[in-house]
């Protein structure tokens, strides 16, 4: 082979390799956020917590549901305070239309405690081109899951109130744009 024929190849087989890269989105970062929990989705949580009726269960059945916070992560133990707290408003605004399990609670003051639970699941996932986004022109982050946020108040060892929120699904799209690249924040370096 002549050398022209060769710079030829060793050109080809270069943009073959930079194209393979080009849209290989494997490369690109990856990320997760768990709060370890039996829960595996946003309905899952629900069904688990519907067994659960206030002034029937038992903190010792909510345990068995793997909500015992010296065993699980993502539960907080509230003390009457706590619980208290949350309510304020609707004591103070609507005392009338106060639910009868925060009545409970409210007269049994220093025997109420309560179960905050939050528990997400979340991935983050950029992508795009694999160049671009190394080079800092473009990153694009889709960010997928749920979250479930959990308020359980007992009197005595009576559940008596039980509150489900959160999102059922997630779905964030995050995108950076910087026309210049690596360039773009080279003022700041230059300060510095």
């Amino acid at each position: 082979m002549t050398t022209p024929s060769r710079q030829v190849l060793l050109c080809c087989a270069i943009a073959l390799v930079l194209g393979a890269l080009g849209g290989c989105t494997s490369l690109l970062p990856t990320s997760r956020t768990d709060v370890a929990s039996r829960w595996t989705s946003y309905e899952d949580a629900e069904r688990a917590l519907a067994t659960m009726q206030a002034f029937e269960a038992r903190r010792d059945d909510v345990h068995r549901q793997g909500l015992d916070p010296r065993l699980g992560p993502g539960i907080t133990v509230l003390h009457f305070a706590d619980v208290l707290q949350r309510f304020a408003a609707v004591v103070q605004s609507r005392p009338d239309h106060v639910d009868p399990g925060v009545n409970a609670c409210l007269q049994a003051g220093q025997r109420c405690s309560g179960y905050a639970i939050s528990v997400k699941k979340l991935s983050r996932q950029r992508v795009g081109n694999f160049w671009v986004d190394s080079l800092d022109f473009r990153r694009e982050t889709v960010t997928t899951g749920w979250s479930v946020e959990v308020l359980l108040v007992f009197v005595d060892d009576t559940l008596v109130y039980k509150l489900v929120g959160g999102q059922p699904t997630i779905r964030e799209v995050d995108v950076q744009r910087k026309p210049l690249g690596p360039l773009q924040g080279w003022g700041q370096q230059l300060a510095r």
